[in-house]
């Protein structure tokens, strides 16, 4: 029939009974509720939530291979300086901070959701399919993948199938002329269990993003570290977090061990990496040891060992000869030797400020370049120095870097018009032209330390131990449908497994029937030993 025929004007009153047809809408229409309900069948299906699965797994690659700005904002600033056009571009789409990214957290927020839609109507499937008993048995039983026929075998056979099938652990359901069966019901718990654990752990990751912190800083040996924001290099928190979560404690560094192999093989590996600590907490005092991969827990927060390198301890006397600076200063390891690139400031030395560019080289050897270290190990070290003098700076409170020099007010000091380089050993000093002098006391080892607490890690962990454990039982939980019926030619087993490519059921069903004592009935034709006996 024409669809033309439906189409009524909403003005128009029916001509018998005078009542008002509703306006009729346009063929394929849909009202913004049922735009949204469809929106959302859609968002909450499987394959939604596998597709967002994959989309989430896909978008944490670049932060496994970019540079992340909240743990290595040095190597973001390379990058970026190394390659500005392309560097621009992936930090304005976020990529140098991925799990912070605003799409990252769309994505995320949109798999919980569709995880959420998909469980909460399965649970209630499940429950009714776990009150319910086990189906009719079908008329026919030959038309199953798995049946056998059996001669008559006593009025007891139904009673006896009974006992069997509970014994192989099936829910029984008893007609007059037949029994069925059914099991398997722990692997749609399996399922179930599974999806719950993604949901639980997509909340335990929000927790530790949302009330978790992370922090960097860079202790000499003999200093020590507070757990307070003001000591902390490189701090991030998440929204919720507070500075009053943060624990008081104290870690202070009295050695670190650097074992490097000096045999021919993998010369210049590393061998033992060991940090010996003293840490306070609530007041008491313990000697603990920190090496890789084996962190200090104080208090909720754990503190791990996440690099190392050379310090500098310098004195710098002005041309007045005070003391303009003195202590142990941080340089920056270059390679796996451990050439060491870092800045000495003077800004107080008068009546001008000094700076020194430095370059250290643990195990100095010569070089057409000028000199490099052949070793990471502190065998024969060298301290490359230039000088710079300037005006006093006026402070402006705004921070600088501290590993890199900013010439602009400064000159560089120069002997018969070339600039001024030269070297010193441990002990040895050297006098500037305007009567100031720099002298290298020593070297000392840094340690950069990772102070974080992620509130909702237990959570993450079992949430992943149970979706195994759910995953293991959606495996190998076999959903399995068993008949016996009792016909005027004899007993028939059959039985359907619920799931595809699933092995064993004519073996289950042989069982079946050799649990009943059963002689299946010898099939008709040739081949068959009646049709032998004949012949």
């Amino acid at each position: 029939m024409p669809a033309d025929k439906y189409l009524i004007d909403a003005e128009t009153a029916d001509a018998e009974t005078g009542a008002e047809v509703p306006p009729q809408r346009r063929a394929g229409g849909l009202r913004w509720s049922e735009t949204l309900r469809w929106l959302w069948t859609q968002l909450t299906s499987m394959r939604t939530a596998l597709v967002l699965l994959f989309a989430l797994a896909l978008g944490a690659i670049p932060g496994s291979l970019l540079p992340q700005r909240p743990t290595s904002p040095v190597r973001v600033s390379e990058f970026i300086a190394n390659n500005p056009q392309l560097g621009g571009f992936y930090d304005a789409i976020g990529l140098f901070d991925v799990y912070a990214s605003p799409w990252f957290a769309a994505i995320y927020l949109l798999l919980f959701v569709s995880l959420v839609g998909c469980i909460i109507p399965r649970i209630a499937v499940y429950l009714r399919g776990l009150r319910a008993e086990p189906p009719r048995t079908p008329r026919n039983l030959g038309r199953l993948p798995a049946h056998l026929a059996f001669a008559a075998a006593g009025d007891d056979a139904l009673d006896r199938a009974e006992r069997v099938l509970r014994g192989r652990r099936f829910r029984v359901r008893r007609f007059d002329d037949s029994v069925s069966a059914e099991r398997g019901y722990l692997r749609e718990l399996g399922n179930l269990v599974f999806h719950v654990s993604l949901v639980f752990l997509l909340c335990g990751v929000a927790w530790g993003a949302l009330f978790g912190y992370k922090g960097t800083v860079a202790v000499v040996e003999g200093q020590s570290f507070s757990n307070t924001l003001t000591q902390f290099d490189d701090f991030t928190a998440g929204g919720m977090f507070r500075a009053s979560q943060l624990v008081p404690f104290t870690v202070k560094l009295d050695s670190f061990e650097a074992k490097f192999e000096t045999g021919p093989v993998q010369r210049g590996a590393a061998r033992l990496f060991r940090a010996n600590t003293t840490t306070t907490l609530n007041g008491v005092s313990t000697d603990q040891t920190l090496e890789v991969n084996h962190p200090l827990v104080l208090g909720g927060s754990t503190v791990h060992l996440v690099g190392h390198g050379y310090a500098v301890d310098v004195t710098v006397k002005d041309a007045q000869g005070r003391v303009a600076f003195e202590g142990p200063v941080i340089l920056l390891p270059q390679d796996g030797n451990f050439q060491s690139v870092g800045v000495v400031k003077a800004p107080f030395a008068r009546p001008e400020r000094l700076a020194f560019e430095a370059l250290f080289l643990p195990t100095a050897v010569d070089t057409d370049n000028g000199g490099a270290s052949a070793f990471p190990d502190a065998l024969n070290p060298l301290l490359l120095l230039n000088a710079w003098h300037g005006l006093p700076k006026e402070a402006t409170g705004v921070p600088e870097n501290v590993y890199s020099l900013d010439t602009t007010g400064l000159t560089q000091f120069t002997v018969d018009g070339k600039p001024l380089r030269f070297t010193l050993e441990p002990g040895q000093s050297y006098k500037l032209p305007d009567g100031s002098t720099i002298q290298f006391n020593d070297w000392k080892r840094w340690v950069s330390l990772q102070v974080s607490s992620t509130p909702g890690l237990w959570l993450v962990f079992g949430s992943v131990l149970v979706a195994v454990a759910g995953l293991c039982l959606s495996l190998f939980v076999r959903p399995r449908r068993v008949w016996v019926k009792v016909t005027e030619q004899g007993v028939e087993v059959a039985g359907l497994d619920r799931t595809e490519g699933r092995g064993g059921l004519h073996d289950e069903i042989t069982l079946i029937a050799d649990g009943l004592g059963l002689a299946q009935v010898p099939p008709d034709g040739a081949g068959s030993p009646q049709s032998d006996e004949e012949n």
